[in-house]
């Protein structure tokens, strides 16, 4: 028997059935190691040495590995072909030796860049060895990540209130955001007028030319500046005689775009498909590891994280005989187009993101996958076919016109464009973030010296526009172009912006926080070499270089601590005042703009005589006023914070994150906005400090709520709650709608059921209430849990029971009411999938889970300094014992540190 080790229960499945009985698939669950969330799990006074926790999951299936391989003829590690799954299989590794099971058994490495039967066939017959290079560079990933992470943050923390992480590639991808938005906020927008003329030809053709020179001189977009101008050119024209001057007629062609990377992917489905980058990988990771076409399951694409564009020859050929089939010959080049870019990593330069086979046309597959799996497995195979279809023909047309008024010439031009052979166009594309289509109108049939017929002149007002926000897709197109991250990084990064609360999407656009504005300001302030593109994208190209075996991994390592360690030991003696100070003068034109009257945008409104300055409180950044406690003026950060409703500030008696929306008219009571430790609130009231006073009714805001947007009716809607929303259909008991620590619910007595991300907790109705409410009680789920957390519920097992996802003591975990699984950490709550949940909750009874999720152990091991020559040396006994004798509540007691320091 020979056992191979993947990393999930899909990919394990789908391999499964290639390769028959004399085999055994495992999954690990992605990482099975990682380091411990505290000071010291990365020690570079020990030059790096690095300490692995194998927690709770990873322990089991280290377990259930090293049982498998009792009477193994071989273990066979198949994880995914990049630098991360070296590392996985490096670290089942790692854990298996320390449970001393390998001796005897040879270990094997093979990758595979698609998951068909022809490909592991071909893997398996070509097996390696672990490749450390591309260990050592995960490695030194990984330890600089945690060395900004731990060490960069809690100087936020105690610097800047509010803030909650820093780290290496986030904070980068922060600034670029953030620097976006100082360009709009700085642009002045600039006025200027076009003026295009309607003629005629002689055969009645009718089309339209752009004023473009006067007098023998250009003239640009700009530089008809004002409507005087644009009139008196107005009126020249209404006089002038047109003649044709000259046309142009040239071909030219449009070759169609490389086959996807993982950055391209993930542009084209956010422009053309509206997924984020997560959500993509997380379909095309489903793609990837196999689904079930026609009763046979297989992996329908190869491996979606790749900065290659090349394909195998075969994947060519098979392309164009699909193209010859589908359309004709005509539409199949002379020669197969290859396509190469420099890669940055040539060990990491996998094939492009292709279908499989390329015969598995959309349409035939299309009824055996979810509509996610089915319009991205679409994009990528036309995005693939078109690669090697033949180029798209075009005719451009340029007319010059002569307008003749007395002795005066002015110059006209129009532009056409006609497509004589579609090519690949009559299949695929590309979309575009910002930039307008080409013109591709006809212009009607003309020569030199034919007259031409005024038919109107339109003078038209324009103004400048300032840059575009980012988009996902355009962020991401901004990081490659830069260097920043890599493939495997992109979605992560973004998802962590969003979840820190740095950024918003507002109409598919990124748009910073006042908070991603601060923690921008105080790193360019105080770290601004580690948040400067050069610097980031050259590190990168470090830990490229130690994945190549060109450098040593701690020699990076070391060349970073040095001034990183440094510039940390800089700011213990830096006062809150000068962060201040240097904030103030760096948000300035965002926090203080221009009154656009001349006076003074830092003046106080209260008491005149005091300037405004940000402060820090307890609960974040607010703007106060210099003469406090005489003057009590406070407001929010933004000064346009709350568009129609005056700036947010409060003159008497004003607290710091607080801001008064108006006052209820049932009882009187002043309803308030608040900043609290979890987000912000609702208020009715104030709080007494009388001894057994009753506190005063809050709610916290709904999902998808901002501070900026809350009005008063909606704060009273909110605080309203819990409001009855129906009558239970059997016993009668209302059905509550409400908000809870874990987001928005149903209750009916002790069974609680999770809204959807589409409900409106101050909307749903008493259908949508009902059916949650029947379709949990039906399910099984144990009641009585109280509101803390009522789950989600993902959908039900092929027994019928209801699979419900919740936050566990020590993470989110599925259950099916009997069984609780944890989920790994390369998988989050929201977007776990009912096959997942099935998965999870199949694997854990098949270990032998009980009704309540396993307390945490702790078996760690350390990444030592390694002898001179060799490879990583393996722990002393005695540390390793030292490290296991530690509780395990240790590394568990600060969950909320754990959660700030992560990304």
């Amino acid at each position: 028997m020979k056992v191979v080790v993947v990393e999930s229960p899909a990919k394990a499945k789908t391999i499964n059935k290639y390769l028959g009985s004399d085999y055994e698939v495992l999954a690990s669950f992605g990482h099975i190691r990682d380091l411990p969330a505290k000071d010291g799990s990365v020690d570079p006074e020990a030059d790096f040495a690095m300490i692995w926790e194998l927690e709770d999951r990873g322990s089991k299936r280290v377990s259930e590995i090293a049982r498998a391989l009792k009477g193994a003829e071989k273990l066979i590690l198949a994880t995914d072909p990049d630098r991360e799954g070296e590392a996985i299989s490096w670290h089942v590794i790692e854990a298996l030796n320390a449970k001393k099971v390998l001796k005897g058994i040879p270990v094997e490495r093979v990758t595979f860049n698609a998951i068909t039967k022809a490909s592991v066939d071909a893997a398996m017959r070509k097996p390696r060895e672990i490749d450390q290079a591309l260990v050592d560079a995960y490695l030194a990933r990984r330890a600089l990540d945690y060395l900004v992470g731990f060490n960069l943050s809690p100087v936020l923390w105690r610097k800047l209130p509010g803030a909650k992480s820093a780290g290496r590639v986030q904070s980068v991808a922060l600034r670029l955001v953030v620097e976006r938005e100082m360009e709009i906020e700085r642009f002045r927008p600039r006025e200027y007028w076009s003026l295009v003329a309607t003629l005629v030809t002689e055969k009645g053709g009718v089309f339209e030319a752009r004023l473009v020179g006067a007098d023998g001189k250009r003239i640009q977009r700009l530089d008809i500046g004002n409507g005087e101008a644009a009139a008196a050119f107005k009126r020249d024209l209404e006089l002038a005689t047109f003649q044709v001057a000259s046309v142009e007629a040239k071909p030219a062609k449009r070759h169609p775009q490389p086959p996807f990377t993982t950055s391209t992917l993930q542009q084209e489905a956010s422009r053309k498909l509206g997924m984020a980058p997560a959500q993509t990988m997380r379909v095309a990771q489903k793609l990837y590891e196999g689904v079930d076409v026609g009763g046979e399951t297989v992996g329908i694409i190869t491996y979606m994280r790749t900065d290659g564009v090349d394909m195998a020859p075969e994947a060519i050929a098979d392309a164009r005989r699909v193209i010859g089939k589908e359309f004709g010959d005509t539409y199949v080049p002379d020669v197969p187009r290859k396509y190469t870019v420099k890669a940055k990593n040539a060990q990491e330069a996998h094939e492009a993101v292709r279908p499989t086979d390329m015969g598995r046309l959309p349409k035939n597959v299309a009824r055996f996958l979810e509509p996610e799996q089915a319009k991205l497995y679409e994009l990528i195979w036309t995005r693939t076919v078109a690669s090697q279809m033949e180029s798209a023909e075009f005719e451009r047309t340029t007319v010059d016109i002569a307008a003749q008024v007395g002795p005066r010439q002015l110059e006209l031009r129009a532009t056409g464009q006609v497509v004589t052979f579609d090519g690949f166009l009559a299949l695929y594309q590309e979309g575009k973030d910002d930039e307008e289509d080409e013109d591709g109108k006809r212009l009607p049939a003309m020569k030199a010296n034919d007259p031409l017929k005024r038919e109107r002149i339109a003078s038209t007002q324009h103004f400048t526009e300032p840059p575009p926000r980012y988009s996902e897709a355009s962020l991401v197109k901004r990081m490659e172009e830069l260097g920043i991250g890599r493939p495997s990084t992109y979605a992560a990064v973004l998802q962590t912006l969003r979840d820190r609360e740095y950024v918003k999407i507002e109409k598919k656009r990124l748009q910073p926080e006042d908070k991603g504005r601060l923690v921008t300001g105080f790193l360019e302030s105080f770290f601004k070499r580690y948040v400067e593109y050069d610097f980031t994208a050259s590190l990168e190209e470090q830990l490229d270089r130690v994945s190549n075996a060109e450098i040593d991994w701690r020699a990076v390592l070391r060349d970073f601590w040095r001034d990183f360690s440094a510039a940390i030991g800089g700011t213990k003696e830096l006062r809150v005042a000068e962060v201040l100070e240097a904030l103030n003068g760096l948000l300035g034109p965002h926090i203080f703009p221009d009154k656009g009257d001349g006076s003074d945008p830092r003046a106080c409104p209260t008491c005149g005589s005091g300037q405004l300055s940000l402060k820090l409180g307890k609960f974040g950044a607010f703007i106060g006023c210099s003469n406090y406690p005489e003057c009590k003026y406070t407001r929010q950060l933004s000064a346009s914070a709350v568009e129609g409703e005056g700036d947010g500030s409060s003159a008497d008696g004003g607290q710091p994150g607080v801001r008064v929306l108006g006052e209820d008219p049932a009882t009187g009571l002043p309803v308030s906005l608040r900043d609290g430790r979890f987000g912000p609130f609702v208020q009715l009231g104030e709080a007494s400090s009388e001894k057994g006073a009753e506190k005063p009714k809050r709610s916290s805001l709904a999902k998808g709520m901002t501070p900026s947007s809350v009005t008063l009716d909606m704060a009273l809607k909110l605080l309203s709650l819990p409001r009855e929303v129906a009558k239970h259909p059997e016993t009668g008991e209302p059905i509550l709608a409400s908000i809870g620590r874990y987001g928005p619910y149903v209750q009916h007595g002790k069974t609680y059921a999770n809204l959807g991300k589409d409900d409106d907790v101050l909307e749903v109705g008493a259908n949508r209430a009902i059916d949650l409410i029947v379709a949990k009680e039906q399910g099984g789920g144990r009641g009585g849990r109280g509101a803390a957390d009522p789950g989600r519920v993902v959908g039900k097992d092929p027994g019928g029971l209801d699979l419900v996802v919740k936050a566990g003591k020590y993470g989110p975990y599925v259950s099916d009411g009997s069984v609780n699984a944890t989920l790994p950490k390369s998988m989050s709550a929201e977007s776990l999938t009912l096959e997942q949940a099935i998965d999870l909750v199949n694997a854990k009874r098949a270990a032998g889970g009980g009704k309540k999720p396993a307390r945490k152990t702790a078996a760690r091991s350390r990444t030592a300094k390694p002898a001179e020559g060799g490879t990583e040396a393996k722990a002393k006994k005695p540390a390793a014992r030292k490290a296991a004798a530690k509780p395990a509540a240790k590394s568990a007691a600060k969950p909320a540190a754990r959660k700030k320091q992560a990304g």
